[in-house]
């Protein structure tokens, strides 16, 4: 098993922590990984993304040229990465601040409209948690209750109500 996916939007989304939550739980999950992440010239509210391997076999290297898979969270997001996604593959769109879909008929398409998801689980910060959970269950690539597992490892600070929030939103 090998899944390429890249996840991006803008920063302060919880794009680069979505990554590393996933790249640790796909660790947890006995899978070989990779985590490279890009920011761009802003932190909050600059571009953001990040790219992630989960595999079986030893990763060689932790770019991903033509992902399997795309956690689109914003509009240009869609824009820069649905080309690079490989025939066949996956799309993951936020539907809350994401109106264009993708143009091309080769790829799948999943809708999550996760800022509505997470606003009526008590933040929109844990909107990227919903397209993690989303993307767990619709690939397989990492186990689900693992992921949720990982909330308070990854956020060792974090007050119970804000893991529980988290762990829903999976």
């Amino acid at each position: 098993m090998y899944q390429g996916l890249i996840m991006a939007g803008f920063g302060g989304q919880g794009i680069v922590s979505g990554g590393i939550m996933l790249a640790y739980t796909g660790m947890k999950d006995g899978r070989h990984v990779t985590f490279f992440p890009a920011y761009g010239a802003e932190m909050r509210g600059g571009t953001a993304n990040c790219s992630i391997v989960i595999s079986t076999d030893p990763v060689a290297s932790p770019v991903v040229g033509s992902p399997d898979s795309v956690l689109i969270m914003n509009e240009p997001s869609l824009a820069k990465f649905e080309p690079m996604v490989r025939p066949g593959g996956t799309v993951f769109i936020n539907t809350s601040l994401v109106s264009s879909r993708p143009k091309r008929s080769d790829v799948k398409v999943v809708e999550v409209a996760a800022n509505e998801i997470a606003e009526e689980l008590g933040s929109v910060k844990c909107a990227n948690m919903v397209m993690l959970g989303a993307y767990a269950q619709k690939t397989g690539a990492v186990k689900l209750d693992t992921l949720k597992g990982n909330i308070k490892k990854a956020y060792p600070r974090a007050k119970e109500a804000l893991v529980e929030m988290n762990k829903k939103a999976i």
